[in-house]
């Protein structure tokens, strides 16, 4: 018997360092969340998981883009139907316009609301969305996912000479609301072939919003698997593993006292 070196006191120190490491892991990983705590845990699974975080944040981004470019289009839509509305009055006026029973004072009048309609035209022509004009007749390039590629959104162009021809037409008489009527119906066959185009755009783009947000939630998923704990199983980890920090506080504490022995071989 020595009493030195107590071999056996520093075997349950070295056991209770090893019980209170775990035990502490696993109270960092319990309160966190996350089974990765440090990279030293799961250095590899760190890695794919921080290039996951910044494929989900750049899928985010291109989702918000494809969500603004939706909103363009709406707006888009939104003036459009407007101008078809005018242009359907303008149609008419072109028309009761020629009725040989009515008066040049009557043409003059009808010239009067014809000329309010095609401003109305001419003025939404120039309208904007947050500073990008709506109907340059543009081509607009939006990013359609995390790595920047594009969808090539066709421009709508109220500047067109199907539309200027319309808005430059003059119904005060019934050979010029002839030509007038001929002008507006072709606007009106322009407009709408522009509203499917933008209502294509809208169909192209939430198709790819949708398939934006399934790819996040799969990346989050995959993230998930790497970096979340598992609570239930960490939860029975750090209970066996507070009983072997109790039990081996109570054998360190046993070892200490085994030497005292050697005392009785002294009286």
């Amino acid at each position: 018997m020595v009493i030195n070196t107590n071999i056996a006191a520093q075997t349950a120190a070295n056991n209770l360092n090893k019980s209170t490491n775990a035990l502490n892991e696993s109270l960092a990983r319990l309160s966190s969340g996350s089974k990765i705590v440090s990279p030293a845990d799961d250095p590899a699974g760190m890695a794919e998981s921080i290039s996951l975080n910044a494929q989900m944040n750049q899928t985010s981004a291109a989702n918000a883009n494809v969500g603004n470019a939706i909103s363009f289009l709406q707006t888009q839509d939104g003036y459009l139907q407007q101008v078809g509305s005018a242009l359907d009055e303008m149609a008419k006026l072109s028309v009761q316009s020629q009725d040989v029973t009515k008066t040049d004072s009557e043409r003059a009048d009808y010239q009067s609301e014809f000329n309010t309609l095609s401003g109305y035209i001419t003025d939404t022509a120039t309208k904007d969305f947050n500073g990008v004009s709506l109907f340059s007749g543009n081509t607009l390039n939006v990013t359609t996912d995390g790595n920047g590629s594009t969808f090539a959104m066709t421009g709508i162009n109220l500047g067109a000479a199907a539309y200027t021809g319309a808005t430059g037409s003059d119904v005060s008489t019934t050979t010029g609301a002839a030509s007038a009527l001929t002008a507006v119906t072709t606007a009106i066959t322009t407009l709408a072939t522009d509203r499917a185009t933008v209502g294509a755009n809208v169909e192209r783009l939430t198709y790819t919003s949708s398939q934006l947000n399934i790819l996040n939630d799969n990346l989050a998923a995959a993230n998930s698997q790497i970096t979340d704990v598992d609570v239930a199983q960490e939860s029975t980890n750090y209970a066996k593993n507070q009983i072997l920090v109790q039990s081996g506080v109570s054998m360190l504490a046993q070892a200490n006292q085994n030497p005292q022995s050697v005392l009785k071989l002294l009286a």
